[in-house]
């Protein structure tokens, strides 16, 4: 069985996700709350995506560009 601890970059890959979604979400003039509430989450997940303990399920990473008004691709830009 593998730890976290063992593949180091996993972290990485949430921690850059969610200083992505935080960009975004600032650059929409959005609070935690609006985002959640568009992006059809509970409010207590989004913070938790951009501090980078979510593991973001694929449907979750569809969510988010309708909640940005982008292209999926711009999320990981």
């Amino acid at each position: 069985l593998s730890t976290i601890d063992e593949f180091p970059f996993m972290e990485d890959i949430k921690v850059n996700f969610g200083k992505r979604v935080k960009q975004l979400r600032l650059s929409k003039g959005y609070s935690q709350e609006k985002l959640a509430e568009i992006s059809d989450l509970d409010r207590t997940y989004v913070p938790g995506i951009e501090a980078g303990r979510r593991n973001v399920s694929l449907e979750i990473i569809n969510k988010l560009p309708k909640a940005f008004e982008i292209e999926m691709h711009q999320l990981f830009e």
